[in-house]
């Protein structure tokens, strides 16, 4: 994910949700109505998400140190996570509670039109918010699904923005359905089921997101395209004869590590395997570029099914 088209989405969602929460405080205190103080929670949720994702993003470019070597870019993993599961669960419980109140202590709707204006205005910037973020997300997903692109990107930004918005607008849609029919029935009992939708949409969300997170946290490795990529550049040229074993793993979203053990000749000097390494590191990449920390170690093959040859056969000139 472009750094850039990261920053857009987060601060279109977040003037959006902003702007939105407080219309819906005081759509609430007029109102008096569940749904709409568990949407102006829902955005304030939603808006801190934002700062969270955008303070993450800044931690991350910390340059590396002594005590972490491979530098700070899973900061906004533990970001991401954070809004996931803290934000996204708080404003979820809330809502719940707000709507089994509501149902153990109804009380009618006043000016109910104010609600209904607010719904629908904030179901226009919701709108433009959820817009933005697919428009950068199309930038980068390629040709996977959207299911895909949320489960198997990197970054952790553009996808929780983009559950963040679609939840944020159904919550909109089940706030209007309760204030709505409620105006219709002159019953109460649909502004709290309303408000309980939406708290049962936000820990739903919440749950995703935290299960694709915490994979992220846990360290996740390159994915089959790219892992294709790399042992095709490893092995396209003379230098190496085999890839014994590799491994890699994410240590940011733009940042891959690629460790692995490669054949070579067993009569090649140290200076022509220090140039062939050099040569691979150069393919690997070109052809990824998050490949940024690549650790290649020599070696010699020796088939497990064949007898081994004598010790004195395999000798790399300049180690004598």
């Amino acid at each position: 994910m472009s750094a850039s088209g990261g920053t857009k989405a987060i601060l279109a969602a977040f003037l959006a949700n902003t702007g939105i929460a407080v219309t819906k405080f005081i759509a609430w205190l007029v109102s008096g109505s569940a749904s709409m103080l568990a949407e102006a929670v829902h955005s304030v949720a939603d808006a801190g998400n934002q700062l969270l994702l955008f303070f993450g993003g800044r931690q991350a470019k910390k340059r590396a140190d002594r005590a972490h070597p491979f530098g700070y870019g899973r900061e906004r993993y533990v970001y991401a996570f954070v809004v996931s599961i803290i934000l996204f669960s708080v404003g979820g419980l809330f809502s719940i509670y707000e709507g089994v109140e509501k149902i153990q202590h109804p009380h009618a709707l006043e000016n109910a039109w104010v609600p209904i204006v607010v719904l629908v205005i904030a179901i226009v910037l919701e709108s433009f918010s959820l817009s933005t973020a697919v428009k950068e997300s199309n930038e980068i997903r390629g040709k996977q699904g959207w299911v895909q692109f949320v489960r198997h990107a990197k970054a952790p930004e553009l996808p929780v923005v983009l559950l963040e918005d679609v939840a944020a607008l159904l919550g909109l849609v089940f706030a209007l359905f309760g204030v709505g029919l409620t105006i219709i029935t002159g019953n109460t009992i649909f502004d709290a089921i309303g408000t309980l939708m939406i708290g049962t949409l936000l820990i739903v969300i919440a749950i995703i997101l935290g299960i694709e997170t915490k994979s992220l946290l846990v360290g996740e490795g390159a994915n089959e395209a790219d892992l294709d990529k790399i042992q095709s550049a490893i092995l396209s040229g003379p230098e190496a004869e085999r890839i014994i074993h590799m491994k890699t793993l994410y240590l940011g979203p733009d940042e891959l590590l690629v460790a692995a053990k490669l054949g070579f000749q067993p009569h090649e000097s140290l200076a022509e395997v220090s140039t062939a390494i050099n040569v691979i590191e150069q393919r690997v990449r070109e052809a990824v570029p998050s490949a940024r920390v690549i650790y290649l170690e020599p070696d010699i093959y020796v088939d497990p099914n064949e007898q081994a040859p004598p010790t004195d056969a395999i000798v790399i000139k300049g180690l004598e």
